[in-house]
């Protein structure tokens, strides 16, 4: 933490529902300030365990009791933290009125939550202690119906979803009317990688090929590389290479060393070779449906 820079915290707002990626000292404050309402919240992921990853989480499960949440919530988070948030949780909030379910994850790729909107992926990172990324990719998303030929034919209600689906319709006369004159294509399916604490690692470039966007750590300039590789750590410029070598779409750099008191050294190092980069910062809303550099 850092007067410009709080620990490590990210929402993601899918089709309404929130998911949480890390919890670090000071989360709930940030979720406050965003305006995102914390009962819709039902996923937190947490990396690793290190503090600026996970310290906040006793406060937002206590204050979520003081809000008399009902709904359960979900921690995925390694085995050892299972053992240490349950002793925490249980001390400080013990008398919560809804369920904390853990899910214990490891180092191996693997799909470890998967609901009707997206499948929510590990991969193994390189760090000092156990840590892992995520992939949050969006199902297929349905087509969109032509209002006009729905209403001639008289379409009703109650098949929309289906030609939604892909499916053709049929009249009451046995007409079949292909699919792809009652609708147009869906909406593209996004996927987002999330890539902090480690070192820089061709496995990683493996893991996260092709997603839309990339959150990767760039704790240093490159100047300081190997600094960085002692600490199992990256810099701006290895993280604009996993960006370029995966092909993804966009890059957003994160986790900086608090001897940066402008971080555009490290947005402009990176966009040296991944021009589509961007810094996160507090508070900083991303539309993951607008892929423009």
């Amino acid at each position: 933490m850092t007067m410009r820079h709080q620990p490590s915290c990210q929402v993601l707002n899918v089709r309404d529902n929130l998911m949480m990626i890390d919890c670090g000292e000071g989360a709930q404050l940030g979720v406050r300030r965003t305006k995102l309402k914390l009962m819709r919240l039902n996923h937190i992921f947490i990396s690793h365990l290190h503090g600026d990853h996970c310290f906040g989480l006793p406060g937002l499960v206590s204050t979520m009791a003081l809000l008399n949440r009902s709904n359960s919530l979900t921690i995925h988070t390694f085995k050892d933290g299972v053992d240490l948030f349950s002793r925490m949780l249980d001390y400080f909030c013990r008398e919560r009125p809804f369920e904390v379910r853990f899910n214990v994850i490891d180092t191996h790729r693997r799909v470890i939550h998967e609901d009707n909107a997206v499948t929510v992926t590990t991969f193994p990172l390189l760090h000092r202690v156990p840590a892992v990324g995520f992939i949050i990719a969006e199902k297929p998303k349905l087509r969109h119906i032509i209002g006009e030929e729905a209403e001639r034919l008289g379409i009703p209600h109650y098949a929309m979803n289906s030609i939604r689906e892909g499916q053709d319709w049929v009249t009451p006369e046995g007409l079949v009317v292909p699919n792809d004159q009652l609708t147009t294509p869906p909406d593209p399916a996004i996927s987002y990688a999330y890539c902090s604490d480690t070192k820089f690692s061709r496995r990683v470039i493996k893991n996260v090929e092709g997603v839309d966007w990339l959150y990767h750590e760039a704790t240093y300039d490159d100047s300081l590389r190997i600094k960085a590789h002692k600490r199992y750590h990256s810099t701006s410029l290895e993280a604009a290479t996993v960006a370029r070598e995966a092909g993804v779409k966009q890059l957003i750099l994160g986790h900086f060393s608090k001897r940066y008191l402008d971080d555009t050294l490290l947005l402009h190092e990176a966009q040296t070779i991944f021009p589509a980069t961007r810094l996160a910062n507090e508070g900083l809303v991303i539309d993951l449906n607008e892929l423009g550099s």
